[in-house]
């Protein structure tokens, strides 16, 4: 929390968005009052301007002062001018020899009956708004009557408002600094959670867990880190798990491979019916060490996309009886009854022969290794467009919370007597895998002490070969 890099950043951004939005704000408002004070004053001048135009329309003595004293009281400048730019009458504070405001160009509009307005600054500095308008006598223009009024009073209300706005401007940043700031440290305190929790579980802190509990992107997110360390966590017990098992395994095959057949090389049996029993233990353990790396080859050949099929037109109503007879020693072994309940009207079924083969004998296989009384029922049931092949069994069960991993690899049911059933948690992952190979999928349902049903559905082909003749 003490390098909050990601609060700084956003605070960043969003304090830096904020003071471009109030800068443009401030420089609006600025316009608006500028604008309003010059509008205001522009019209107030040519207002001025006008009470003068009628008042040197009867140009008297009389006149000439009442307007000198206007001018005066009203704090303007007045310049009367002739077409050939002589001044007949000047009134007011400004410099009567500056003359720089009154242009040609000006003069011949207003002795062509239009009006003028512009802006000066003089050479003091001072500026001043100009307005200048015809003097007319028997409906003839005789003389410009310009107007000058400083815009020093509105430039300095204009500063006010300028100051009262940094001020105001000022207040408004620090305020929003110190909002940013808080906004800033609650957005990003999810994020360093994040952070942390990800570093904790990157480094094998498998426990950690969150506890943002927003519905947003950020609530999103804690969850599927959360579901991604309860994955890392179980698939690093079951690894830990497999490793031991797999290592049971593989030790009590080659422990017997070694131990028999030291008697058979050192000659340490008595009879040749003894060293045939001893021979025949050496083969069967190597038969089990080779199921066991099958399964594990398989498995990988899986795992990486390598494995292909090779399908072809197969009887599968014979397949899976031969496969039951392949098992029936077995479930005899047990004492099981093992049925076959074919129904429906049987059809090839475009498929790889040996891996479904090889998904009906780990099913079986597994049942009979988890089934103590009863037996084993297999049902395949041909239907229009699909065909189910279903394996129950009347065994210990499988409990429901762990229904959802039993096709993981290396995942085991009845972990505590894994020893006594058994198997490597191998067989069912492959099982899954081949089936969606297949394009099919399958189901389980299971209750604790009353046995477990898995059902297999294949999509039917139709059986283009045959159409084409």
């Amino acid at each position: 929390m003490k390098n909050n890099r990601i609060g700084f950043k956003l605070g960043l951004v969003i304090i830096t968005v904020f003071l471009i939005v109030l800068l443009f704000l401030g420089f609006a408002i600025d316009r608006l009052f500028a604008n309003f004070y010059y509008a205001g004053m522009r019209k107030e001048t040519e207002d001025l301007t006008s009470h003068f135009t009628v008042m040197a329309n009867s140009m008297d003595s009389i006149s000439e002062q009442a307007m000198k004293t206007f001018a005066e009281f009203s704090d303007v400048s007045i310049f009367n001018i002739l077409k050939n730019g002589e001044v007949i009458l000047h009134s007011g504070v400004h410099d009567s020899s500056d003359r720089s405001f009154i242009r040609a160009s000006d003069l011949y509009k207003i002795f062509s009956g239009e009006k003028v307005s512009l802006l000066y600054e003089d050479p003091a500095g001072i500026r001043y708004f100009v307005s200048g308008q015809p003097i007319l006598d028997g409906g003839e223009i005789t003389s410009a009557l310009y107007v000058m009024s400083s815009t020093e009073q509105m430039e300095q209300s204009l500063a006010g408002v300028r100051n009262l706005l940094m001020l105001s401007g000022m207040g408004a940043f620090l305020l929003a600094l110190g909002i940013t700031w808080i906004i800033a440290q609650i957005l990003s305190r999810p994020l360093l959670q994040l952070q942390s929790a990800t570093r904790k579980i990157a480094h094998g802190e498998l426990e950690t867990r969150l506890e943002i509990k927003s519905k947003d992107e950020i609530g999103t997110l804690a969850e599927a880190i959360n579901n991604l360390a309860i994955d890392l966590q179980r698939y690093r017990d079951t690894r830990q798990e497999f490793f031991a098992n797999i290592s049971h395994e593989l030790r009590t095959p080659i422990t017997y491979l070694e131990g028999y057949s030291k008697v058979v090389k050192d000659q340490l049996y008595e009879t040749e019916e003894e060293k045939d029993r001893y021979l025949d233990i050496i083969y069967q353990e190597a038969v089990r060490l080779q199921h066991l790396v099958d399964d594990l080859f398989d498995l990988a050949k899986m795992e990486e996309g390598r494995i292909s099929l090779v399908p072809d037109w197969i009887d599968l109503s014979e397949l899976v009886e031969q496969a039951v007879m392949k098992v029936e020693l077995k479930a005899k072994e047990k004492s099981l009854k093992l049925n076959f309940h074919p129904s429906g009207t049987a059809s090839l079924v475009q498929a790889d022969g040996k891996r479904v083969e090889q998904i009906v004998l780990n099913l079986l296989e597994n049942a009979i290794r988890y089934t103590e009384r009863g037996g084993i029922d297999v049902y395949l049931r041909f239907e229009s467009v699909s065909v189910t092949l279903i394996v129950e069994d009347t065994g210990i069960g499988i409990p429901a919370d762990e229904l959802p991993f039993i096709f993981e690899r290396f995942y085991r049911v009845e972990k505590s007597r894994s020893r006594q059933y058994g198997g490597t948690g191998l067989g069912l992952s492959i099982v899954k895998k081949l089936v969606e190979l297949h394009n099919g999928y399958i189901q389980v349902s299971s209750t604790i002490g009353a046995g477990t049903r898995f059902e297999i559905h294949f999509v039917l082909q139709p059986e283009t070969g045959e159409e084409s003749t």
